[in-house]
């Protein structure tokens, strides 16, 4: 599907479920040009099935944000065919789960390689094309996680830390050519990312001395979870910030995040650490 010359055009990675799902069927109901990128085509029937029955702007490419060559030659062709990029949604992510002392220096790295670097790579890719056009939006999907920690998940809560520094960073040089970085923070959000969750070899070992924090965290993760919101929701957050003139820096999207902030905002930083280690520890 090629662009008309008034149509706006968005990327989107880590497009096959949950979040960037919802997400890029958000976008192409609204009259986006949407590219639904994913690492994985075999994972592509779901969302190409509701694109052809709606008939929706929406084209599904292949895009694996921890290879370099991918992220160039998909970014070269999605351009080939519609000339510009407007919008880019970074996406894509896992959650490494485990105690910090059981992580292994490679396990660190990976969760890093696809939550911070592969967002770098797909942001350096795009930028000199929305300089170009001298307009522009990135949106990092960060997550409550990226502003405060909890128990079980420090490698994941440090990259999104990593996004939420990178993100505001970024924003002030890019404003000058037009640019605007938006950084969407959701709370528990209903999606298969449990399943997708990576969880550190030696925090499957029943000697660990953390073993009994991790299964806490499990038990708290799976009632949170039960409550969480749906993923449509941040995708609406996210058509928001892309279709306003005057985006905001930050969105939360969830209940539970807004109520967690507001507390965080209330408390000392000693009354909210003592609140979180009654909810996650006790």
């Amino acid at each position: 599907m090629i662009s008309s010359s008034n149509q706006k055009v968005a990327v989107v990675t880590g497009s096959s479920s949950g979040i960037g799902f919802e997400t890029s069927l958000t976008l192409a109901r609204n009259g986006f040009l949407t590219y639904a990128t994913m690492r994985n085509l075999n994972k592509s029937g779901n969302i190409k099935s509701v694109a052809e029955k709606e008939k929706l702007p929406l084209n599904i490419a292949q895009l694996d944000v921890t290879d370099d060559g991918s992220v160039k030659n998909t970014m070269q062709s999605i351009i080939a065919e519609a000339s510009r990029i407007d919008v880019l949604v970074n996406n894509a992510g896992y959650v490494l789960n485990g105690a910090f002392e059981d992580l292994a220096m490679d396990e660190i790295k990976t969760q890093y390689d696809t939550n911070v670097f592969g967002l770098i790579r797909t942001t350096q890719t795009v930028l000199p094309i929305m300089r170009r056009q001298k307009s522009g939006i990135i949106v990092n999907i960060s997550s409550g996680a990226g502003r405060f920690g909890y128990p079980g998940q420090s490698a994941y809560i440090s990259t999104k830390f990593a996004v939420e520094g990178l993100s505001e960073s970024m924003s002030y040089e890019l404003e000058p050519f037009g640019i605007k970085v938006v950084v969407v923070e959701p709370g528990v959000i209903r999606t298969n990312i449990v399943n997708g969750m990576v969880v550190a070899k030696k925090s499957q070992d029943p000697n660990s001395p953390y073993l009994q924090i991790i299964q806490k965290m499990a038990t708290v993760l799976e009632n949170m979870m039960e409550n969480g919101s749906p993923p449509d929701l941040v995708a609406k957050v996210v058509l928001n910030a892309v279709t306003s003139e005057t985006p905001s820096p930050k969105y939360l999207a969830g209940k539970d995040i807004e109520t967690l902030m507001e507390a965080k905002r209330s408390m000392s930083d000693e009354e909210f650490s003592k609140m979180m280690m009654q909810n996650f520890m006790k």
